[in-house]
């Protein structure tokens, strides 16, 4: 009988079937945080060798949506409240950074490419979509920062988005899907604003979007992870203080 892992496989390198398929389960909710990811039970269940499933699981702990524990194997990351207001807080401020950079440097070959992933966003709607338009929302951001001109910078907003737990958020589209429709238009709506910004060099309200944006996250956190909302206003102060004081 073939599995429902099997059956989400496609035509892409294997490592990247095996890291979809996983990643699909993930935020689906059949994994939760701590749970183990076994080598030798993924592969009896996708009838593939151990050596994709181990470069499928490296994929995963450097998306930050697993964690590797010395001599013990990967799991699904555990994050503390503490954890997620800390990347919540160095994304505002990051995102901020970035926004103003790129609407500075960006070129008509990267608003291209933001265009065309828009384009991409603009088809996934469904909840089993879901991991596609979250991929295709981190390279929209991803692809901002790399219009920031700045290698550092790039550095620094990888490791952060990493962190941050937006795969979290999808996982709470699965629980509540009622909210699906308006969380995938309001995310379109908000990276229009972003892009449009950019695209008109516009360093105020590509910096003030971007904002806006995380904030919008922000809430997502406190509604549906249950992260503490003074925990959270901490870091929103710090961090726009700090924006306001870098302009």
């Amino acid at each position: 009988m073939t599995s429902t892992i099997e059956r989400e496989l496609s035509h892409k390198p294997l490592k990247e079937e095996i890291y979809d398929a996983l990643h699909r389960q993930i935020i689906a909710g059949k994994y939760v945080p701590g749970d183990w990811l076994r080598q030798e039970d993924i592969a009896t269940q996708m009838g593939v060798s151990m050596t994709p499933v181990r470069e499928a699981l490296d994929l995963l702990v450097a998306s930050g949506i697993a964690e590797r524990v010395p001599y013990r194997g990967v799991r699904v990351r555990e994050m503390s409240a503490k954890d997620v207001a800390d990347a919540y807080g160095l994304r505002l401020i990051l995102e901020a950074m970035i926004a103003r950079e790129a609407a500075l440097h960006i070129t008509s070959a990267q608003i291209a490419n933001l265009e065309k992933i828009m384009d991409e966003m603009k088809k996934r709607v469904k909840l089993n979509e879901m991991p596609q338009e979250r991929q295709l929302s981190r390279d929209f951001h991803l692809s901002i920062a790399e219009a920031s001109d700045n290698d550092l910078m790039k550095k620094l907003y990888s490791v952060v988005a990493n962190a941050f737990p937006d795969w979290l958020l999808y996982e709470a589209i699965f629980r509540n899907p009622e909210i699906l429709a308006g969380s995938v238009s309001q995310t379109y709506e908000e990276h229009s604003a972003i892009m449009n910004a950019l695209i008109r060099g516009d360093v105020e309200k590509a910096v003030q979007t971007s904002i806006d944006h995380v904030l919008d996250s922000g809430k997502w956190l406190e509604d549906y992870l249950k992260i503490p909302a003074e925990l959270l206003r901490e870091k929103e102060k710090v961090a726009i203080s700090f924006i306001k004081r870098s302009k």
